[in-house]
């Protein structure tokens, strides 16, 4: 069988190009957080601002999501930014997290929007020597850098757990979501590990929409909870969080959501589960 002169010189072209922006890339191996425990040594981590933004890496090119997917940031947002690969968040500023997932998933991006974003880089992945030296070495890098819109997040040390808890009250009620804590010790290394905590109010997870439930009362022609499971298996319902204009327009199903809670019952089901978002592609 002869393919087409035609076909065959598609099928060239599509073999030597590189993926265009959007289209699937290698997912990074970023290290990931665990949830912060009373019993850790508190003056051995650095501590941050948890940002309430959507995870980025910059692989020397381009902006990649944790699932390895491109965003499309306009070329002037990333201009300058140097060849090393950083890790961070694109983030908009406290309690705007709907209008940056709405920026960020535009295939044609709007530069108004883009305006408003700060990439804010925590990491150096793969970078040599403990956490404290790949900040000084972030710092160095970044001082090199000509573009506002390009940050290190501010680090500091905290000496005590009622320390810790003061910060974590004040930056909840100056609108953040909590703080991130670092091993200073600690090499990079890729996964989930204790190197890397983080601290909120609450305790929060991920669920997808099964069925939208009919309201009643007040809620009558719209939508009243969700019916959601998790990845392991637990269904359950979320009738609290959502906005008169979420309800009008729920989340459909099939969707990611994230929720909060306060601790599990005794069959595993998440407490007083309350609507915070819908997760954005990645």
């Amino acid at each position: 069988m002869h393919l087409p002169r035609i076909f065959l010189s598609l099928l060239t072209i599509l073999a030597l190009s590189s993926p265009p922006a959007g289209w699937a890339l290698e997912q990074p191996n970023l290290l990931l957080a665990k949830v912060y425990s009373d019993d850790i040594d508190i003056s051995q981590y650095w501590v941050s601002e948890k940002y309430d933004g959507v995870r980025a890496y910059w692989d020397g090119h381009r902006l990649i999501s944790r699932r390895g997917n491109a965003f499309h940031a306009p070329a002037w947002f990333t201009a300058g930014f140097p060849k090393t690969p950083l890790d961070g968040e694109l983030w908009m500023g406290r309690g705007t997290f709907e209008a940056l997932a709405s920026a960020v998933r535009k295939e044609k991006p709007v530069d108004a929007e883009w305006r408003k974003l700060r990439y804010m880089v925590y990491e150096l992945p793969g970078g040599a020597g403990d956490f404290t030296h790949r900040l000084k070495t972030l710092k160095r890098i970044l001082e090199s850098v000509d573009n506002p819109r390009i940050e290190l997040a501010p680090q500091f040390r905290i000496d005590s757990r009622e320390a810790l808890m003061n910060t974590l009250r004040a930056v909840v009620k100056a609108g953040g979501e909590g703080l991130m804590l670092h091993r200073a010790s600690a090499r990079y290394r890729g996964g989930r590990h204790d190197d890397l905590l983080k601290l909120k109010p609450y305790q929060d997870a991920e669920a997808t929409v099964v069925a939208q439930l009919p309201g009643k009362g007040k809620f009558r022609g719209m939508m009243g909870s969700l019916e959601v499971v998790t990845n392991d298996g637990r269904r359950f319902r979320i009738g609290s969080g959502f906005s008169d204009a979420e309800r009008r327009n729920p989340p459909p199903i099939g969707a990611t959501i994230t929720y909060r809670y306060h601790g599990l019952s005794q069959k595993g089901i998440p407490r007083f589960a309350s609507f915070l978002r819908i997760r954005p592609p990645e």
